[in-house]
C-alpha cells in the first residue's frame, strides 16, 4: 500500500518527468550532433570516370575532394589504353558524401604472364588443349622427320627454342615443330 501510494506521489511523478525530458533532450541532442558529425543531406554526384587514365582520374577526384583507391586490375583488354579505368564503385551519377572512397578496377598494362607447360612429347591435340588451359595458342606448325607423327619435339617463340617453363604473355602463339611420322 505505501508502495502504491509512492508511484502516485507528487515527488515520484515530478521526477519521473524530469528523467524522461532529460532523455528526450539527450536524444534530440545526439541526433542534432551525428546530423552534423555525418553530413546529413550533404552529397555530391559521383564523376564518370571510366576510360580515364589513372592520373586524370585522381585529379578529377581531387578536385571534387573525393578519395580512390585501385581494387584490381581486370582482364587485359587491348582496345583501351593501358592503366585505363574498366570499372567503379559507386557508379557516375550516384550521390555520395565529400571525402568518400571511390573503388576502381584498371586495365592492366599488358596479357598477364603464364609459364609455358611441358608439351614435348606428347600429340599435337593434347598440346592444343594444354596450351589453351593455361592461355597461349599454337602458331606456325612445321613438320621434321620423326618416327612419332603429330607428336611435339620443340616449342619455338619469335623463332627461338624455348623450353618449358618459360615465362611468356598471355595469349602468346607457341610455334611447334611436329614429327612427320618417317624415319
Amino acid at each position: 500500500m505505501i508502495f502504491l501510494r509512492f508511484l502516485f506521489s507528487r515527488f515520484f511523478l515530478k521526477q519521473l518527468l524530469l528523467a524522461g525530458l532529460t532523455g528526450l533532450g539527450l536524444i534530440v541532442l545526439t541526433l542534432d550532433i551525428l546530423d552534423t558529425w555525418t553530413h546529413n543531406g550533404q552529397t555530391q554526384e559521383v564523376p564518370n570516370l571510366l576510360n580515364l587514365q589513372l592520373a586524370e582520374a585522381n585529379e578529377v577526384l581531387q578536385k571534387q575532394k573525393l578519395r580512390m583507391e585501385v581494387l584490381d586490375s581486370a582482364k587485359y583488354n587491348p582496345s583501351l589504353p593501358p592503366l585505363a579505368i574498366t570499372e567503379q564503385n559507386p557508379l557516375p551519377g550516384e550521390a555520395v558524401k565529400t571525402n568518400r572512397k571511390i573503388y576502381l578496377t584498371i586495365n592492366p598494362s599488358d596479357f598477364r604472364k603464364v609459364r609455358v607447360p611441358n608439351i614435348i612429347q606428347i600429340t599435337k591435340r593434347n598440346a592444343a588443349s594444354i596450351l589453351k588451359s593455361v592461355g597461349l595458342t599454337i602458331g606456325k606448325t612445321t613438320y621434321r622427320d620423326n618416327i612419332g607423327k603429330n607428336m611435339v619435339l620443340e616449342m619455338r617463340y619469335e623463332g627461338e627454342k624455348i623450353a618449358p617453363g618459360t615465362v611468356l604473355p598471355k595469349t602468346t602463339p607457341i610455334d611447334i615443330v611436329l614429327g612427320n611420322g618417317k624415319r
